[in-house]
């Protein structure tokens, strides 16, 4: 096949074709993962070297002369001949470095290239997650700031209820988004290499090498660390990391995932009364046969990337559950779909997220005109009140705007008129107010309680501190895929 249709015939995810930044793909491509496998090589053979084993500076120096032109050719032959990917590539590294060809791999067993390599490849993910995600508060920040004052309908049970602002309701989806970031962190800050414990967690093969030197097998494990950029591994394990890390990371990703699910629901609904729009693009169609469709597409794909997250951190739970002592390879299939996925799938998330904040579009005319045809209802305890302490009885006061209300509310109901409420109440002289008088208590913003002020105060004192802490990971343009 020609003109760019090579692939047409087998299957491609998704997650790679229209949804995942190119970044998150590399993180999780057969380059960043081969290449990973060589610098911990190499960190081994310099671990050895230091702590007294007879190789060389000059076998190091080819190590590194070679850590990132990968002979994946020679790779590939050598796994058909021996089914074995880590062997073939330590095969592969020895061509290309025959003074160091017998020192490659010295004391290792499979897993710690296979998963110390996991771990910081689960790493530089979360890293890149948690960019984006601090890109998306500072975007929803603004946003709320700018709207703070902005009086809209809340709801209950998606019925009207006491109104707010819609920047106090961006708030509520700002503090779920800080929720994760604290989540976030802490998965990160226990993030753990499994050094180099040998094939069953005992290092019983540097006890051979090191010839019984606790001292020196000790050292072993942190010098490794600090040379890949972590400050520990793990004290203790079988021959893998416990996958309860997959678990802890993936449960991170779908409470993301979750946030991102609330945020477009709430869109989806305020786009259907047309009060707020996600982006729409100029020669976007929105439906085949209904031309003046604006379908709410990109929080649709937020929600339905989100489902498939959620579902997702089920699989490291079950994988974890089911090991058998010191390692079974039962989990290894799973890992090689489950964890690259959530993380495409989550970064293609973020970046919807950040892409509909930055283009949502506030119609205020709508939403005061919705606001106005409820607010009589909602000022009705207010009218009470004035009407209780001119004299009036509180509890036949409550009962007759009961009366009313429903008057009112059959009205435009059953008959699509407008709201009376306010006319009703004038008319009956136990209330003893003017119809003027009742409609200058419709003022919206009195009804919002300290909704202005909330959103001020948490942006001062929650999301500042964030935004200044993180100054070095702002700007990141929001751009979406197909």
């Amino acid at each position: 096949m020609k003109g760019g249709y090579e692939m047409n015939d087998r299957y491609q995810t998704p997650l790679a074709e229209r949804y995942a930044s190119k970044e998150m793909q590399y993180i999780f491509s057969p380059d960043m993962k081969f290449k990973t496998w060589r610098r911990l090589w190499i960190a081994l053979a310099e671990t050895e070297h230091e702590l007294g084993l007879p190789i060389t500076q000059e076998q190091i120096d080819e190590l590194k002369a070679h850590k990132d032109d990968i002979n994946y050719e020679d790779a590939k032959r050598r796994e058909k001949e021996v089914r074995h990917d880590v062997m073939s590539h330590v095969y592969a590294y020895g061509l290309q470095c025959p003074k160091a060809k017998g020192i490659i791999h010295l004391g290792a067993t499979s897993c710690y290239v296979g998963d110390n390599t996991d771990i910081i490849i689960m790493t530089e993910g979360l890293k890149l997650v948690r960019k984006k995600l601090v890109n998306v508060i500072d975007e929803l920040s603004k946003f709320a700031d700018k709207y703070k004052a902005q009086p809209t309908l809340a709801f209950t049970h998606f019925q009207p209820a006491q109104p707010t602002t819609v920047g106090k309701r961006a708030t509520l989806w700002l503090n779920e988004l800080v929720m994760d970031l604290e989540d976030l962190d802490y998965v990160l800050s226990t993030m753990k290499l499994l050094g180099c414990k040998g094939t069953t967690g005992t290092q019983a093969s540097f006890l051979e090498l090191f010839n019984g030197d606790q001292d020196k097998i000790r050292q072993i494990d942190g010098k490794i660390a600090e040379k890949m950029g972590f400050d520990a591994c793990v004290p203790v394990s079988g021959q893998t990391y416990s996958r309860k890390v997959d678990t802890r990371v993936l449960n991170v990703l779908a409470g993301i995932a979750a946030s991102a699910h609330k945020f477009s629901n709430d869109i989806r609904l305020l786009q259907h009364l047309k009060e707020v729009e996600e982006p729409f693009e100029k020669s976007q169609i929105g439906s085949s046969a209904m031309a003046y469709k604006r379908n709410p597409m990109r929080s649709e794909r937020m929600a339905s990337l989100a489902d498939f997250v959620i579902s997702d951190a089920l699989n490291p739970a079950i994988v974890s559950s089911t090991q058998w002592f010191e390692r079974t390879l039962d989990d290894s299939a799973n890992k090689r779909m489950s964890v690259p996925e959530g993380f495409l799938a989550v970064d293609g998330i973020l970046d919807l997220y950040l892409n509909v904040v930055d283009g949502l579009v506030v119609y205020d005319k709508v939403i005061i005109k919705h606001m106005m045809a409820e607010l009589p209802f909602m000022a009705t305890e207010n009218i009470m009140m004035d009407a209780v302490k001119a004299g009036g009885d509180r509890q036949e006061l409550h009962e007759k705007i009961r009366e009313l209300s429903m008057i009112a509310g059959k009205r435009v109901k059953q008959e699509g008129l407008d709201n009376n409420l306010l006319e009703l109440i004038a008319a009956e002289p136990m209330f003893g107010v003017t119809l003027e008088e009742l409609q200058s208590k419709l003022d919206p913003m009195k009804y919002v309680g300290r909704s202005k002020e909330q959103v001020d105060e948490y942006l001062a004192d929650v999301i500042k501190p964030i935004l200044d802490a993180n100054k070095e990971e702002l700007g990141m343009k929001a751009e979406i895929n197909v």
